[in-house]
């Protein structure tokens, strides 16, 4: 039964539940907001605040940790209360009243204190929206809606750095101007929450009670489940910062004004395969197309450390989107397969913050190979970490246990 109409269970992705269309704009509204302000933080902290480079690396690291603690305690607080429409809707709040701290702060600890609000209400919502997405859709079209979503928030990905360029332009570079229109996109965000999303009847909440994380919760998430984990975790150390794309780039010579393209390309990529790789992973499955996406993250490394020029940057960030794209969507489907439902949210808090940890160790890896060995370290590191993530996932496939199906 579709919980949100009661109908039968639709069959294709077209049946999608409105709710997961909604999340998916929202998604998109704040990424475009997001990513305007993103796009040129850094160098609005360094020319127009006068902050150090050290700084920078201070605010996206504190910011990126916080998102990741806060999103294991919402997604098993939105299971303790069964509202996980609240937690979405603060979780977005909280981003969307920040958005005017950037162009009033003089301070890089004035734009610290909203990066952190902002990364709070980043965790508080992900968790949440995600079970939310799977509490709302049939198993036979998981993969599709989640690929929608992430498709969606893609698509914002690369609009918000695109109207950055242009505001910036019209605006001749006046940065505090150009970050007053990201509260446009991100109220917008808040009201569709509020008229666009709903919650399945029937979700009651928990009668437990202290602390949201119990030893016994975690002792009813299966092996499948911590097997997704582990998939996750190497997918994470091998999938580094995006800023390292960058960086390569501006090595090959790519003008400076042209530097956001790169990330453009690579969201575009991204946002154009989200949702066949969805689709294709509700008819053969999630396993096959993951590994094909370790395959275009393996090319992707092996171009950007060994083929020289801007072609080969382009071409390499290229199957990095593929990457992207065969990979993020699914893995979320592959949580919502292996998590029980009333431990949807703690399912994907856990998750998140080993996705998040993943990435902080993998992005200071890769900083540090960059530094000692140059950029061919990185990638081939990289490389070398696909490999390691496809075998686990050879590993999943080929046991073929009864809970582990989701995986062949």
């Amino acid at each position: 039964m579709n919980s949100e109409t009661g109908k039968t269970s639709p069959t294709t992705w077209r049946d999608v539940p409105a709710s997961v269309w909604a999340l998916g704009f929202v998604s998109l509204l704040m990424d475009i907001s997001s990513e305007l302000i993103h796009s040129l933080l850094p160098i609005f902290l360094v020319t127009a605040v006068g902050a150090s480079t050290t700084i920078v690396g201070l605010i996206e690291g504190i910011a990126e940790a916080t998102a990741s603690i806060a999103k294991l305690f919402s997604g098993a607080l939105s299971d303790r209360i069964g509202k996980r429409k609240l937690l979405v809707g603060i979780g977005y709040g909280l981003a969307a009243v920040t958005k005017p701290v950037f162009p009033l702060a003089s301070t890089a600890w004035e734009v610290l204190a909203a990066r952190f609000v902002d990364r709070i209400g980043k965790g508080i919502r992900g968790a949440p929206r995600d079970a939310l997405i799977a509490d709302v859709t049939p198993p036979a079209i998981r993969g599709a809606a989640y690929g929608i979503r992430q498709a969606l928030d893609t698509v914002g990905a690369f609009t918000g750095p695109l109207l950055a360029v242009a505001l910036m332009a019209l605006y001749a570079n006046d940065f505090r101007a150009v970050f007053w229109w990201a509260a446009v996109p991100a109220a917008l965000a808040v009201l569709l929450i509020v008229v666009g999303v709903r919650e399945p009847d029937g979700v009651k909440a928990s009668a437990k009670r202290g602390w949201p994380i119990h030893k016994q919760d975690l002792k009813r998430l299966s092996p499948s489940f911590w097997m997704v984990i582990a998939i996750g975790m190497v997918f994470t150390l091998a999938r580094f910062s995006e800023a390292f794309l960058v960086l390569k780039a501006q090595a090959e010579g790519l003008a400076l004004a042209l530097i956001p393209l790169v990330l453009v390309w690579m969201n575009v990529v991204y946002s154009l395969t989200a949702t066949p790789a969805g689709i294709l992973s509700d008819r053969m499955g999630r396993g096959k197309l993951l590994l094909c996406g370790l395959g275009a993250l393996i090319i992707a490394d092996l171009t950007l450390a060994f083929a020289p020029g801007l072609v080969a940057v382009f071409i390499g960030v290229g199957f990095w989107g593929l990457h992207m794209g065969l990979s993020q969507g699914l893995l979320s489907a592959l949580v919502a397969d292996t998590a029980p439902e009333d431990l949807r949210g703690t399912a994907f808090g856990l998750f998140n913050l080993v996705a998040g940890a993943a990435l902080l160790i993998a992005s200071v890896l890769a900083g540090w190979l960059w530094q000692a060995f140059g950029p061919t370290a990185t990638f081939l590191a990289g490389a070398v970490f696909s490999g390691l993530a496809a075998l686990i996932m050879s590993a999943a496939m080929k046991a073929r246990r009864r809970p582990a199906r989701c995986l062949s």
